[in-house]
């Protein structure tokens, strides 16, 4: 039964072609959401294991079919894409503030950074690697920014413990107002 359930799974998310919510799957399949989630990294292993052109990309969320980077090469090869244009150092490292200080307002990155960040915070909400979560409870009411699910699917990750680890600490009462 397993195996049609993973086969059941895949059909869904090869349909979808979008992050589905583990909830989702685990309601479809009259299936308790440990279960769904462990056989979802079963699958997951299974895919990567024998190499396949698709693989499976989970967060603690969502889950969803995604081409294999190894082969990237000849997908280029076939479509021949545009060119994106590249990320720009400054929206780089407003992302990589976001992603390590989350929650965190934009008066904190900029106080981190040393530089204004509206236009990088714009940006990055625009490609929905961040989104505004919430607003800080302090005068004013800045917006707080998080990262996104699209944020852990760009760069690969299942969950945001597995971003590398800062070689230094960054103060917890920088940026402070």
């Amino acid at each position: 039964m397993e195996k049609k359930k993973a086969a059941i799974i895949e059909c869904i998310l090869f349909v979808a072609g979008e992050p589905v919510l583990i909830t989702e799957i685990a309601r479809v399949l009259d299936q308790d959401e440990a279960s769904v989630k462990a056989l979802l990294y079963e699958m997951e292993m299974t895919y990567r294991e024998e190499g396949r052109g698709i693989t499976l990309m989970t967060t603690d969320d969502t889950a969803q079919l995604v081409s294999n980077r190894a082969y990237i090469q000849y997908v280029e090869a076939l479509l021949q894409p545009e060119q994106k244009k590249s990320v720009s150092q400054s929206i780089m490292e407003t992302l990589a503030v976001v992603a390590y200080k989350q929650p965190v307002t934009r008066a904190e990155i900029e106080s981190i950074r040393g530089v204004r960040c509206e236009y990088a915070i714009s940006q990055l909400m625009k490609l929905g690697l961040i989104a505004a979560v919430g607003r800080k409870d302090v005068i004013g009411k800045p917006m707080l920014y998080a990262t996104t699910d699209t944020f852990l699917h760009k760069f690969g990750l299942h969950n945001l413990s597995e971003l590398p680890t800062l070689p230094l600490e960054i103060p917890e009462d920088m940026g402070s107002v």
